[in-house]
């Protein structure tokens, strides 16, 4: 159950980070609270996940999630760079957390 927590509360990292960009710097109110509430859930599905998981591991893989989540949201709808380094080094991150799921309980 805490690596489900774990896994949707990456995913809503993803959403919030995403988010961010409608807020215009947090002059929209509506992306504005969106995003905030968003955060919170996140935020508070990680803190159920921490209860069983090791802290460091539970947050690499919740950052991971998230920047790979951005990172690849942010090439389809913002029309950001995705050359082939940038490419590799996003494998990276998904490599580093499939391998903390494989050595964490």
């Amino acid at each position: 159950m805490a690596w489900l927590l774990l896994i949707v509360a990456g995913v809503l990292e993803i959403g919030w980070a995403v988010g961010l960009k409608y807020t215009d710097g947090f002059t929209r109110p509506g992306p504005t609270v969106a995003v905030v509430l968003v955060m919170a859930v996140s935020l508070a599905m990680l803190g159920l996940a921490v209860r069983t998981l090791p802290v460091g591991t539970a947050y690499a893989v919740w950052t991971g999630i998230g920047t790979v989540g951005t990172v690849l949201l942010g090439i389809y709808l913002f029309n950001e760079p995705s050359d082939a380094t940038r490419l590799i080094f996003i494998a990276m991150i998904v490599a580093g957390i499939v391998g903390l799921k494989l050595v964490t309980p």
